[in-house]
C-alpha cells in the first residue's frame, strides 16, 4: 500500500477564477498499468474498464452516486488473479481524489449516510482528514460474486482510503444478499464522499481544521 503523493497539488483555476477540481493519475508496475482522470464537480459520467466486470459495476455506482466523473482504464495480470488490479485501481482513484482536492480549502469535510438496498442497510462515515484509516465491519457469506473474490472488496476500500487520505468507517448493519451488501458499501461511500467534498459557503477560503491544514 502506498500513501498519497506528498507534493502539494493545487487544483488549477479557470479563467473565471473558480477552481477546477480535476486530476489525472497514471501508475504502471509489473503487475498493472492504470490511468484515471476524475472531475469532483462532474455529473457522474463514467468510462471504466478494469477487466473485472463486477468491479466495473461497483466503480460505476461510485461515480454515478458521488457525481464524480471517472475515466479509468486498467490492464492487469488477471491471469494470476484479480487482487493486483482491484487494489491498484483503489490506489489510483484514491491518489486522483487527493490530488483533485488539493489543500481542501472550503470543503464540508465530514459526512455520514445510512444506505438502504432492499433488505440491506449499511452505514458509511467519512472524514476528509488527511489521516487515512479504514474501519471495515462487513462480512460476506459467499466467497465470490461473479468471478470476484469477496475478500478483495476490503482491499479496494483500504487502498482507496489510504491514498485519498480519508478516514473511512463502513459498517453493514444487516443484510442477506451479498451483492446488496457490497453495493451499499460503494453507494454509501459515494453519497458520503459527495457530501464531504462539497464546498461549504461558510468555510470559504478556510481549511476546516483548527490546525489550519489538512495536508500534514
Amino acid at each position: 500500500m502506498r500513501p498519497p503523493p506528498s507534493q502539494d497539488h493545487r487544483p488549477q483555476a479557470t479563467k473565471e477564477g473558480t477552481l477546477k477540481r480535476q486530476a489525472t493519475i497514471s501508475r504502471k508496475t509489473k503487475e498493472t498499468d492504470i490511468q484515471a482522470t476524475i472531475d469532483l464537480d462532474g455529473t457522474g459520467a463514467f468510462d471504466i474498464k478494469t477487466g473485472i466486470g463486477f468491479l466495473d459495476h461497483m466503480l460505476e455506482q461510485l461515480s454515478r452516486h458521488a457525481l464524480i466523473d471517472i475515466k479509468l482504464q486498467a490492464k492487469g495480470d488477471l491471469h494470476v488473479d484479480y487482487h493486483h488490479t482491484t487494489e491498484d485501481s483503489g490506489i489510483v482513484l484514491g491518489q486522483a481524489v487527493a490530488k483533485a482536492l488539493g489543500d481542501k480549502v472550503g470543503i464540508t469535510r465530514y459526512a455520514d449516510v445510512h444506505l438502504p438496498m432492499d433488505e440491506t442497510l449499511t452505514r458509511v462515515a467519512v472524514d476528509v482528514s488527511g489521516r487515512p484509516y479504514l474501519i471495515w465491519n462487513v462480512t460476506f457469506t459467499r466467497d465470490k460474486l461473479g468471478e470476484m473474490d469477496t475478500e478483495l472488496f476490503r482491499e479496494w476500500f483500504q487502498a482507496f482510503a489510504q491514498n485519498a487520505g480519508i478516514t473511512l468507517h463502513i459498517q453493514n448493519l444487516y443484510g442477506e444478499n451479498n451483492h446488496h451488501i457490497v453495493e451499499t458499501c460503494f453507494k454509501g461511500l459515494a453519497r458520503a464522499l459527495r457530501l464531504a467534498i462539497t464546498p461549504d459557503p461558510r468555510q470559504a477560503g478556510r481549511v476546516p481544521s483548527t490546525k489550519g491544514t489538512l495536508s500534514v
